[in-house]
C-alpha cells in the first residue's frame, strides 16, 4: 500500500541530488566541524529582563543586537532567540552553557535577508580560528512559549590544528 508521501509503507523515498544552491555556496567543500541546539523558555528571559532590564541586555547582547530589537514587535521572544541561538554556537564549539560564557563575544546579526548569523569576537572566535571554523549555518525559531535555535560550525578540519591544545 503506498503513503500519503508516494512510497511503499514503511518507506520514504529521498532525493539525493544536491540542491543548486548548496552546490553554488560552496558548501559541498566544507566538513561539518560541530553542531549545536538549544531552547530556550521566554517566561524565563521576560522574568530575568524584568528584574534586571539593562544588566542582562548589557552583560548579553551587543550594541547591534539590542539596537536591531528596537525594529522588532516581539522583545521578549527576539532576546530568547539570540540566548538560544548564542547556546548552540556554544555547543557548537564544544564549550557548555553557562553564567560565566562571554556572551557579548557571540553575537547574532541579522542578513539582509533576514535570516541569521554569527559573528564571533575574542576567545570564541580564537577558538573557532583554530578548530578551523570558516563558515555558520544558524536558524532561529520562536513562538510565545519558547524558542530554539540550531548552529552548524563548517570549515576544515585539520588533524595537526590547535583543537586539542585548547583545553
Amino acid at each position: 500500500m503506498d503513503s500519503i508521501w508516494g512510497a511503499e509503507a514503511g518507506y520514504l523515498e529521498v532525493n539525493d541530488s544536491i540542491p543548486q544552491n548548496l552546490l553554488n555556496s560552496r558548501l559541498d567543500s566544507l566538513e561539518v566541524i560541530g553542531h549545536g541546539i538549544d531552547i530556550t523558555e521566554t517566561k524565563r528571559i521576560k522574568e530575568l529582563i524584568e528584574r534586571a532590564e539593562e544588566f542582562l541586555e548589557m552583560r548579553c547582547f551587543t550594541v547591534g543586537e539590542r539596537s536591531a530589537y528596537e525594529s522588532c514587535t516581539k522583545r521578549i521572544e527576539y532576546f530568547a532567540g539570540r540566548l538560544a541561538a548564542k547556546g548552540a554556537v556554544l555547543k557548537a564549539l564544544g564549550k557548555e552553557r553557562s553564567e560565566n560564557a562571554a556572551w557579548l563575544d557571540i553575537e547574532i546579526k541579522r542578513l539582509s535577508t533576514g535570516g541569521p548569523s554569527v559573528v564571533l569576537h575574542g576567545n570564541y572566535q580564537q577558538l573557532a580560528v583554530g578548530l578551523g571554523i570558516t563558515k555558520w549555518l544558524v536558524s532561529i525559531s520562536h513562538e510565545s512559549s519558547y524558542a530554539a535555535a540550531i548552529a552548524i560550525a563548517l570549515g576544515r578540519y585539520d588533524k595537526q590544528s590547535s583543537l586539542f591544545s585548547l583545553k
